[in-house]
């Protein structure tokens, strides 16, 4: 059975330092910080009091008040970042054959915001069992897809991918290989998340996983820097249309990447501290490769998961090192979590668009607020440190790692004809 070849048409992007494709992009190249004080909750007895929040949101400029109530905000950023990128592809949706149409989306955690609040009202009741109705349809993680879905009448495959931090990377891998097969011809694929919570940003702090640079948040997310103490959290939603190519020239649509390859592996090491080699990172960038059939030398840059973790960062590019040989030298590498902060299950979202783009556009984004040398990182290694680099980018990977060790990597490549 010979596969289809899939390709990008459409783009949406929901995040902290841009609240659609083109600001996103703006805010990418030009190496915006995304990090601020949190405005959500009252963060004085917090360890960490900021995060990469969501600027000038209004979920009323989307839904109407009955409807808004009825979404966690990641359901909302959900549906936001896939109404850009299906108008942005120019589907009609008068026409499309809507049985071969299907959502499969990511997120890591679903709605937390909305577990918090039922959970804390009930805490505060006198035991009756008073909940919202809407409370497990607003928090269930495969909700979002669900609702994308019920909006434009989308029949085909429908699911929620949930594996932490590689979620949404997760659902693209499988949004390709479901158009590859034959069973779909467009996938709206993404993930969002909205986990700058009480909850979440509590919990972050109990791992010691978050920054506290509390004294300059705009600088704290600063991945490769010698003086990182964690990641920043962020949020928002990150959408691509992935569409059969024959498709999608049928259609006359604009093609932004063709997805070649996606790959998988576990670390099966540790419930979150990845592999100090990267043993697990190696396996899923030859997985990627060799899924792809590419050779390492084929690949211009890497958009990595690069955290902002001691542990992590390093990990990552001593994989990089052992899989690309002498030509990781030549790899433009970066890490727009940098701009960000991390959007946990739709992190591999966003970054895969910010990896298209950088093709697109012949521009890789920086990896911005970095200050001190590691001596435990390659100094031959091209971070594309602080501005952003031209480049004619032809294949670019993004790589993308979760807690419990779930490793992801997807690889795009400008379109031969």
């Amino acid at each position: 059975m010979e596969l289809k070849r899939v390709v990008v048409t459409g783009l949406g992007a929901l995040t902290p330092i841009g609240n659609n494709i083109e600001e996103y992009w703006e805010g990418l190249k030009n190496g915006k910080s995304g990090s601020a004080p949190i405005t959500y909750f009252d963060t004085e007895k917090f360890k960490t009091k900021f995060a990469c929040e969501l600027k000038n949101f209004n979920p009323l400029d989307h839904f109407d008040r009955k409807e808004a109530r009825k979404l966690d905000r990641f359901a909302q950023y959900a549906m936001v970042s896939a109404d850009e990128a299906i108008k942005d592809s120019g589907i009609d949706l008068d026409v499309v054959d809507k049985f071969r149409v299907g959502v499969i989306w990511g997120a890591g955690i679903g709605g937390l915001e909305t577990f918090q609040e039922e959970v804390i009202n009930f805490a505060k009741g006198d035991g009756s069992p008073r909940f919202n109705p809407f409370f497990i349809p607003k928090m269930i993680a495969d909700i979002a897809p669900g609702n994308i879905s019920i909006k434009h009448g989308f029949m085909g495959a429908n699911y929620t991918t949930v594996s932490a931090c590689a979620s949404s990377a997760n659902a693209m891998i499988d949004a390709l290989n479901n158009i590859r097969l034959g069973y779909s011809d467009v996938i709206v694929s993404g993930g969002s998340e909205a986990a700058v919570t009480i909850a979440g940003m509590g919990g972050f702090n109990a791992m010691h996983a978050l920054s506290t640079r509390n004294d300059s948040p705009e600088t704290a997310s600063r991945p490769f820097d010698a003086t990182r103490d964690g990641f920043v959290l962020g949020e928002g939603g990150g959408a691509l249309i992935l569409e059969e190519y024959e498709h999608a020239k049928a259609r006359g649509a604009k093609i932004y990447a063709e997805v070649l390859g996606g790959g998988l592996s576990s670390d099966a090491y540790h419930m979150t501290a990845p592999h100090p080699e990267g043993d697990g990172v190696v396996a899923v960038m030859q997985n990627c490769l060799r899924n792809a059939g590419l050779k390492p030398e084929d690949v211009d840059a890497i958009n990595t998961h690069g955290t902002s973790t001691p542990l992590g960062d390093v990990a990552e590019l001593k994989a990089i090192s052992k899989v690309f040989g002498e030509h990781a030298k030549t790899i433009n590498i970066n890490s727009t979590k940098s701009m960000t902060g991390h959007l946990l299950g739709a992190a591999g979202a966003i970054e895969a668009i910010a990896a298209i783009l950088s093709m697109k556009y012949g521009i890789v984004p920086p990896t911005i607020n970095h200050e001190n040398v590691d001596e435990n990182i390659d100094p031959e290694l091209n971070l594309t440190l602080n501005k952003a680099q031209k480049r004619d980018v032809n294949v670019v990977m993004s790589n993308t790692f979760g807690f419990g060790g779930h490793n992801a990597c997807v690889l795009f490549k400008k379109l031969d004809e």
